[in-house]
């Protein structure tokens, strides 16, 4: 998938996540622990992404296992307004094409004051 494509279908998931934290009356401006998750073919992928990101203090990073698959859950504290969580997104997604992973995109606890 060109990193075009990518970018746009990301942001439409994105937005769609968005949607719904504002149907239960988050407040995107509130700080909050957001996890990104990635999914790998081989234990190798996740470990070379989880460094990346931990390396590099982008984002605190475990690799995961389960019935013989692998996965990565990164996590970094910040608000969720959408010129911010597009932009990080958007890296995440890129950082999964660059070590041939793939991105599963991000969750969150909505947050209200």
């Amino acid at each position: 998938m060109s990193v075009v494509k990518l970018l746009m279908e990301g942001s439409d998931a994105d937005t769609d996540v968005l949607r719904t934290l504002d149907h239960h009356g988050d407040d995107f401006s509130i700080s909050r622990n957001v996890d990104f998750k990635f999914r790998a073919d081989a234990k190798e992928k996740a470990d070379i992404v989880a460094g990346f990101l931990n390396d590099h203090h982008f984002a605190v990073a475990v690799v995961q296992s389960h019935d013989g698959e692998y996965s990565v859950s990164a996590s970094i504290h910040m608000p969720v307004q959408q010129n911010l969580i597009l932009s990080v997104s958007g890296f995440m997604g890129c950082v999964a094409q660059l070590f041939g992973a793939d991105y599963d995109g991000w969750g969150c606890v909505p947050q209200r004051r």
